[in-house]
């Protein structure tokens, strides 16, 4: 059996009046921010203070779009006779987000917590050069960086504080007795 002529038209044209009367879900983007969760990954900031350059973000990298450039200084020996130090200084720190794939990776090899993800996503340019953000930009986006979630009171407490606190409970205990033996 053919359908009928015209058929087909009359149901895009009821599937039309039907749609047009509904409230619409689209958000107009620039007018309207989205609501994000709030530990969406956005771009990744830099807290540079934490950063010791080990070179461990740069080496795990897929992507190889993490560039660090350092030098050595020498620190003076802290008492006398003691020895000097050296440590590594930073010089640049960046990341070129026109490869990077948002892996996170970075983030998880890091030691020294020095690397966030930043729900900040509006960092589109009109040039892809542009897209190298070198490490003041980086750090600009680390104060957008949300606090971490409350711990879980039930939790068990994590083992460095569990023997810092130990530690410190025997040399006050020592202190203590100390100053008794001293009475």
């Amino acid at each position: 059996m053919a359908p009928i002529p015209g058929s087909g038209l009359a149901k895009g044209l009821a599937v039309t009046l039907r749609t047009m009367t509904r409230k619409s879900v689209t958000k107009q983007y620039p007018d309207t921010q989205p609501d994000l969760p709030p530990r969406t990954r956005g771009v990744i900031g830099l807290f540079e203070e934490n950063c010791t350059v080990c070179m461990l973000c740069a080496r795990e990298c897929p992507d190889w779009c993490i560039y660090i450039d350092s030098h050595k200084e020498t620190i003076p020996a802290a008492t006398p006779g003691g020895r000097e130090r050296s440590r590594n200084v930073l010089d640049r720190f960046a990341i070129d987000f026109s490869l990077c794939m948002y892996c996170g990776i970075c983030i998880e090899v890091c030691p020294f917590d020095a690397l966030f993800w930043s729900p900040e996503f509006e960092y589109a340019e009109t040039d892809i050069r542009d897209l190298t953000h070198e490490r003041d930009k980086l750090r600009e986006w680390m104060w957008t960086v949300p606090a971490p979630p409350a711990l879980d009171p039930a939790a068990e407490e994590p083992k460095e504080i569990a023997a810092a606190r130990k530690t410190a409970e025997k040399l006050a205990a020592a202190q203590a007795e100390a100053k008794e033996g001293e009475e």
